[in-house]
């Protein structure tokens, strides 16, 4: 090789191995170093800022037709003005979608976006209130209040229809071919006294 063109060799090798360390030694911005915007908490599990616990000597309002009840907690389901995020019930939870496993389980029962919140079980209507607060960002509603009443009872419809089509939809719900009496299992004849 030339000694012109080894020399230009050598300069390229370390132009091209300094470039990244110049640069950074300079201000230049490393763009992998940024924060990922993904890893950020999710704001359903952050610590409670409002209490979710029913207070004592509150009662779940249920007076009235249970059917009145559901019809106004299944307007009140799709109202988007319960909260400040543009959310509703039905936003997430159209057609029995978003739910977790243990929605399928009679509250109360644990939920994992309220556990962050210091919550080890929840009833109903405690989901209910977690989810206005959080996920649709708006106040609670009052603990005796009809609405809340209502929309808890028409989210125990949701439920009912959710487990039937839990129930439906999992093939280990039948019963068990396999726990038939076991063909192989009678009395092998090879093994009588000799």
């Amino acid at each position: 090789m030339s000694p012109l063109r080894l020399l230009f060799c050598t300069f390229a090798l370390v132009f091209v191995t300094a470039a990244p360390v110049h640069a950074m030694s300079h201000g230049g911005k490393n763009p992998c170093a940024a924060k990922n915007p993904c890893a950020a908490k999710n704001p359903c599990a952050a610590k409670a800022s409002q209490d979710f616990n029913r207070p004592k000597g509150t009662k779940l309002y249920t007076a009235g037709s249970k059917q009145e009840l559901v019809a106004l907690g299944e307007k009140l389901w799709s109202d988007s003005s319960l909260g400040t995020s543009g959310l509703s019930c039905s936003s997430c939870h159209a057609n029995q979608q978003n739910f977790g496993p243990s929605f399928a389980k009679p509250y109360p029962h644990e939920v994992g976006m309220t556990e962050a919140a210091g919550m080890a079980t929840v009833d109903l209507d405690e989901m209910v209130q977690f989810c206005i607060a959080k996920p649709l960002a708006g106040k609670l509603l009052p603990w005796e209040s009809k609405e809340l009443g209502a929309l808890t009872a028409y989210t125990g419809e949701v439920q009912k229809a959710y487990m039937k089509t839990a129930a439906a939809n999992n093939p280990c719900a039948a019963k068990n071919p396999c726990a038939a009496k076991n063909p192989c299992a009678a009395k092998n004849p090879c093994a009588g006294k000799q």
